[in-house]
């Protein structure tokens, strides 16, 4: 049965650990081959996936493409501005159109409404490539990195500095769903969406919200960022200003857990919110976690198809 993939919980706690479980062995079962090879059992071919893009895109535009391939299906990328959503076609009747003529449709946008208005016209699955709101397909991403790098979900400790934005919201929901710790250390005012903190607390996640950086990182085993000022998003220097405590450096990975991780969903502002010593340093695994959203697309797409 085919389902849609707007955010975390629309999959579950068990479903998330199954893709994580297949993304590692599709991942191990492909070591060496060429890129566009389709993997041997080739579970999509025949079907194609539109991919809609609002936002700029590099990851997730080729994660997705790539993805598609792999898994013996194919690819077409829709530019708002090429496209007639772009000249005021209604999202509602592009649901509908694409629905006759494509398997699935990812949309990059920016009001999350958008892609609930989709997923309700349209007749095949919607993935949520990102939204203002949130970004699930980048967690799964991380969630597989981290497990690669041997951490349990259950018990974990993992620490977000800076902005509580979309990914920080994603994140937190994962929280209550692989029922871990998340200590979001960022400035006043700048918290993460209050609904995803009450849902992720009340599914047994433990979310802890603080101002002191030294705080959050403390004894963590994962510590992530993002830019601090999301993409679209209104910024200026007060916000930066804001932000500067909670960057990641040296001195605040000291603070974690000695096997800390680092993560960042990228693109990042290098020596804003990490350091070029963090990001290009020993324990920084954002290398692996931008391949992993290859894997990790791969595994969204099987179960948004019912093949997972």
């Amino acid at each position: 049965m085919a389902k849609d993939f707007l955010g975390l919980s629309d999959a579950g706690g068990d479903v998330v650990a199954a893709m994580i479980n297949d993304a590692i062995d599709r991942k191990a079962a492909r070591h060496g081959w060429p890129k566009a090879r389709p993997d041997a059992d080739a579970p999509l071919a025949g079907h194609v996936l539109a991919m809609i893009f609002e936002k700029n895109s590099t990851r997730t535009r080729v994660s997705f493409d790539m993805a598609m391939r792999q898994l013996g299906g194919s690819a077409l990328i829709l530019e708002a501005g090429s496209t007639q959503i772009g000249r005021g076609e209604s999202i509602a009747d592009t649901a509908r159109v694409l629905s006759r003529m494509v398997d699935a449709i990812m949309i990059r946008t920016d009001d999350h409404a958008k892609i609930e208005e989709l997923a309700h016209y349209a007749e095949v699955p919607v993935i949520n490539g990102l939204t203002d709101l949130s970004h699930p397909c980048q967690i799964v991403a991380d969630l597989l990195t981290v497990v690669e790098r041997g951490f349990a979900l259950p018990g974990l400790q993992l620490a977000w500095l800076g902005d509580g934005n979309n990914v920080a919201n994603s994140l937190i929901e994962a929280a209550g769903l692989m029922k871990f710790t998340i200590r979001i250390g960022g400035p006043a005012g700048y918290e993460p969406d209050a609904g995803f903190v009450a849902r992720a607390r009340a599914a047994g996640g433990e979310v802890i919200l603080t101002q002191d950086a030294r705080q959050a990182v403390a004894g963590a085993q994962v510590v992530v960022t993002d830019t601090w000022v999301s993409m679209g998003q209104a910024g200026g220097d007060a916000h930066v200003a804001a932000m500067q405590p909670y960057q990641v450096n040296s001195a605040l990975m000291a603070a974690a857990d000695p096997a800390a991780m680092f993560l960042h969903c990228l693109p990042a502002h290098r020596n804003e919110e990490v350091t070029d010593e963090v990001m290009d340093g020993p324990q920084s695994a954002v290398w692996d976690e931008a391949e992993n959203r290859l894997h990790a697309q791969k595994s969204v797409l099987l179960w948004a198809l019912g093949k997972l």
